[in-house]
């Protein structure tokens, strides 16, 4: 009884939830603009979260009204891989019932921003009408699971993604709370649920969960980020098995010194037979013994931290009945994105496009959403969404490659290789107006400190130099700030800690630098830096590098003024 006192408010919610039901129905059949904290809570496994407009907040208050609710869904696209007709249903329903845009998400898939809740449903049963799900976007659960966006071919790629689609199949929620609430409404004895959930149990995992797949040498996917990263060794055409690693996570509480972001450690090496069971044991041990007292530490990096690898191993073996193999050594030679016109050894085109931000819509001077349905419809390529938030046009013909290259221009669409590799090399996460978590501007920020970057770049004669730039507006990461070159982390409207000190390659953390910078002093404050590196890199050298080598004391003492 005192060990049940101790859970979080989200654990009574989930044990209560009868597998991930709630009263999320009957919420649906009233005619309020929003659901409770306890539906809430339980939405999020349905890949939903409830949000509202927040440059409408105050205006609103002031009015005597209540906020404008509107839900943000998430779809599940494992591999980020999907067709031309199921990315124009989600082009559709972002017109019929969001705001218009689509999101494209650093875990490769999309997001649907505005959503009424009178709209909900009809949303997530389109999608479900093109097969796929929102199951597993969100919540306590593996997320979707993600992998290198490139369109590689031969039985090598082929095995892998065959792996990759069973390991979701086996870390899927089993629920039938999803087909009952959106879909075809057949009851399900909740009996049936707790026989068959037997990954998750009842209460699910202490905190969300999340798998990236890479080939040996491409980290495109940043896998470290990721609670288990699935690294793939060649053998010729087949699979000689995966290195993984375990731990990795972004988020940190900027207030909290005992939180941070961790990247996953070497943990073992499987064949590929035996990939899916270890997996499955890894997220048992955290559903065992993750923290379910409090979330700030939830997360399975700080289980594997407290424990360590030689326990997670020994655990392991024990649960599985033989002992893991060491893991192999890894050589990373490239973390760039996949973009740019790409050509296969069977003729094949694929285009790889830069979506700044992942934020598909039409503005002034660039019809990208216009442009891009225009393209679905009369090439059917396959499409695939990258963890770096851009999106490639898969399998053309070289003559359907050009067309769609002036068809783009045409649109205002720039090619990949007309951006800086700076712009190329950014990412921000959504924050304002939607999120509810954000305390900072991120996406509707960062082009600017890029344009006013590019700029100091030219100016000081690093015009073309690819420096990884990421912005989050709050400490959780989901831009992957702590792990690009220079990072932009959110504390309050308008500032950010500046983080240097990364590597391309994405093995190694940045560190702190300076706090609550105002945002027009970022670039400003960057510059005297990137004027030393100018001055004082080695060959070859990295910015990222150069700060690491130099050490982040040193550089704030040279750098920083003294208040």
């Amino acid at each position: 009884m005192d060990q049940e006192k101790k859970l979080s408010k989200v654990e009574y919610i989930k044990q209560s939830s009868n597998y991930l039901r709630g009263t999320i129905e009957e919420a649906l059949a009233d005619d309020s603009t929003h659901f409770s904290e306890e539906n809430i809570q339980v939405l999020k496994f349905h890949g939903t979260y409830q949000q509202d407009d927040r440059d409408l907040r105050r205006q609103l208050t002031k009015e005597g009204k209540e906020r404008h609710y509107m839900m943000m869904i998430r779809a599940r696209i494992p591999g980020g891989v999907l067709s031309a007709d199921q990315y124009l249903q989600f082009d559709k329903l972002a017109d019929e019932y969001g705001n218009g845009t689509m999101r494209v998400t650093t875990r490769q898939t999309f997001q649907l921003h505005g959503i009424l809740k009178s709209n909900l449903k009809a949303t997530i049963r389109g999608i479900n009408d093109v097969l796929i799900t929102t199951l597993g976007g969100c919540g306590d659960q593996v997320r979707n699971i993600v992998g290198c966006a490139a369109p590689h071919e031969g039985p090598f790629y082929d095995a892998v993604r065959q792996d990759l689609l069973a390991v979701v199949d086996a870390t899927s929620a089993k629920t039938h709370a999803y087909h009952e609430i959106w879909l075809d409404g057949e009851r399900v004895d909740p009996a049936v649920d707790a026989a068959n959930e037997t990954l998750y149990g009842e209460s699910y995992l202490p905190r969300k969960f999340k798998i990236a797949f890479a080939y040996e040498g491409d980290n495109c996917a940043d896998v470290y980020s990721n609670d288990i990263a699935v690294i793939a060794h060649r053998d010729g055409d087949s699979v000689a098995g995966y290195t993984l690693a375990i731990g990795g996570g972004m988020g940190r509480t900027a207030s909290d010194k005992q939180t941070a972001p961790h990247l996953a450690k070497a943990f073992c090496f499987v064949e590929p037979s035996e990939l899916v069971e270890v997996c499955k044991t890894v997220i048992a041990i955290q559903r065992d013994h993750g923290n379910r007292e409090n979330r700030k530490f939830a997360r399975m990096k700080y289980l594997v931290a407290n424990k360590g690898i030689a326990w997670f191993r020994e655990e392991a073996a024990r649960r599985l009945g033989y002992e893991l193999k060491q893991p192999r050594d890894i050589e990373w030679t490239t973390s760039d994105d996949h973009l740019g016109r790409m050509e296969s050894p069977s003729g094949k085109v694929h285009l790889g496009l830069f979506i700044q931000n992942g934020r598909i819509h039409d503005v002034e001077g660039m019809s990208l959403k216009s442009v891009l349905r225009e393209i679905m419809i009369a090439y059917q390529p396959q499409v695939r969404l990258t963890t770096q938030q851009n999106l490639i046009l898969a399998n053309l013909s070289p003559e359907a490659a050009d067309e769609i290259e002036q068809m783009l221009h045409e649109a205002g669409v720039k090619l990949a290789e007309e951006h800086t590799q700076l712009r190329l090399r950014s990412m921000a996460c959504p924050a304002m107006p939607t999120c509810g978590l954000a305390i900072a501007e991120s996406e509707r920020a960062l082009p600017a400190v890029i344009d006013d970057l590019e700029k100091t770049l030219h100016e000081i004669g690093l015009g073309e130099q690819p420096i990884s730039v990421r912005m989050t507006g709050c400490a959780n990461g989901c831009a992957r700030p702590y792990i690009a070159e220079i990072g932009f982390v959110g504390r309050v409207i308008g500032k950010y800690d500046l983080l240097l000190g990364a590597n391309v390659e994405g093995t190694r953390t940045n560190q702190l630098f300076r706090e609550m910078v105002p945002v027009h002093e970022l670039v400003p404050t960057l510059r005297p830096l990137l004027e030393a590196y100018r001055d004082e890199r080695q060959a070859g050298e990295s910015f990222g590098d150069y700060c690491s080598r130099v050490g982040i004391e040193r550089l704030q003492d040279r750098f920083v003024p003294v208040s």
